[in-house]
């Protein structure tokens, strides 16, 4: 497994959700953990898997992923939108 720099980190991070090529895309379904591997070498399993982990197909969608560095967790962002959705 090779080693990813930060130059591509931020290329995979600013692919154009409206350009990419779905055929270039991972299905993450496809995707299988190793949970006997130690943490790193699970990261690394993962991306070289995925291929691109800020943007990657489940089933048919197109997925991209960003982060906000100051935003609120996702697990309170997902409470929220269940709470509202549902109760």
């Amino acid at each position: 497994m090779q080693k990813i720099t930060k130059e591509r980190l931020l290329e995979m991070q600013n692919v154009d959700l409206m350009t990419v090529d779905k055929s270039e895309l991972v299905d993450i379904r496809n995707v299988k953990v190793n949970k006997d591997l130690d943490i790193k070498e699970r990261i690394a399993d993962y991306v070289n898997q995925i291929k691109n982990p800020y943007c990657f197909l489940c089933g048919d969608v197109v997925v991209k992923v960003s982060y906000n560095e100051n935003g609120k967790p996702l697990e309170n962002l997902l409470e929220n939108y269940l709470r509202k959705k549902f109760l």
